[in-house]
């Protein structure tokens, strides 16, 4: 783990917010990047590049992708910031590029980017295409994990506001899974080593947001590219950048990624991955869906027409090249069981002054 100072130094301040598009990211190659450390491997289905960057050249092979959903680009941010740090001299920064090589893509899905979708431009998954692999994008994604043959996959995502972490009220701001390789959810030396490394990030990312880390469901599902890579007997991670207090730019979540990351390449550099028990990864607890964005209750106090409790979440729309957030009421009723990032209680008189002059009553 590095200092927040330390941190300051090498985040990509060019790069920020919710819409990161390859029209964002090009300077970045081109300004940050040598020539010999960055490619083309082909184009997507709009023809958008696709780029890889490699970094280090040691012995231990690690692939990592961001953006193969498009709307996802915390976890590109938090990439770029690690090919600003793995350039520097520090002691850290040189292990790792003496004892791993690193094969990033910062966007797999350029178009999907551009229209802040999750989907590519032929409106398929991506992330259920492992199998078929009908498009372009997949195609150059297995093209390359089976031309450089890794010992480590790190699958990049972002996940909605929606998650809490077991029972509690903290956010998921950061999730992890060792995902699967076949339907009984069996434990083999790779998926071990997958959540081991868990493990050594969870411990890291305690100290940061404790009680903000949780598991992610691990159902089997072989369409999915992790699950697929781990049944090819690589070691797989899936990150999963979520939400922090009233970080709905995703800044500070960015750095936790960062840091998670930084710690799973500093334990293989090192080669301690043994001093983390993979039992500890059942210790994590697994998420929930028990947020909304917004929790009114007792709405009816404020207008008679609503029962009882109001779930509000907002819905990213790309609006002028901005992320947008628009209110919408998800769910009404007996809500007691949930928790809201906001939260508002009718019964109180200052909720319903403040409620009442809001812009979210007015727009729902």
């Amino acid at each position: 783990m590095i200092s927040k100072n330390k941190y300051d130094e090498i985040r990509e301040d060019s790069i920020t917010g919710r819409y990161v598009s390859l029209d964002h990211v090009m300077p970045f190659y081109m300004n940050k990047l040598k020539n010999d450390a960055i490619e083309v491997l082909g184009k997507s289905v709009e023809e958008r590049l696709i780029h890889c960057v490699t970094m280090g050249s040691g012995p231990i092979k690690i692939l990592m992708w961001s953006q193969m959903h498009g709307n996802e680009s915390t976890t590109t941010k938090a990439v770029l910031d690690l090919l600003n740090y793995l350039k520097t001299d520090q002691p850290n920064a040189k292990l790792i590029r003496s004892t791993c090589t690193l094969k990033i893509l910062p966007i797999l899905n350029p178009d999907g980017a551009h229209a802040y979708t999750r989907v590519n431009a032929n409106q398929i998954d991506l992330n259920r295409d492992a199998q078929d692999r009908s498009q372009p994008e997949s195609l150059i994604l297995r093209t390359l994990f089976d031309s450089f043959q890794p010992d480590y996959c790190f699958n990049l995502h972002d996940q909605r506001t929606i998650f809490n972490v077991g029972k509690s009220s903290k956010p998921a701001t950061v999730s992890f899974l060792a995902p699967a390789f076949n339907e009984v959810r069996s434990i083999n030396d790779n998926r071990r080593k997958s959540m081991q490394l868990i493990v050594a990030m969870n411990q890291q990312l305690q100290k940061l947001i404790p009680g903000q880390v949780g598991r992610y469901d691990d159902s089997f599902n072989a369409n999915c590219v992790g699950d697929t890579f781990q049944m090819q007997g690589v070691s797989t991670i899936l990150f999963e950048a979520g939400h922090f207090k009233e970080d709905y730019k995703r800044e500070k979540t960015r750095a936790y990624i960062f840091q998670a990351v930084l710690m799973a390449l500093h334990t293989v550099s090192e080669s301690n991955l043994e001093e983390f028990s993979s039992d500890d990864y059942f210790e994590i607890p697994e998420n929930q869906k028990l947020f909304f964005d917004v929790l009114i209750r007792n709405a009816n106090k404020v207008n008679t027409k609503y029962t009882n409790d109001i779930g509000v979440l907002f819905k990213e729309t790309l609006v002028n090249e901005e992320i947008q957030f628009i209110a919408h009421i998800e769910k009404m009723g007996d809500l007691s069981n949930f928790f809201g990032h906001k939260n508002y209680d009718c019964t109180l008189e200052k909720d319903c002054i403040e409620l009442k002059k809001s812009d979210l009553w007015k727009s729902i």
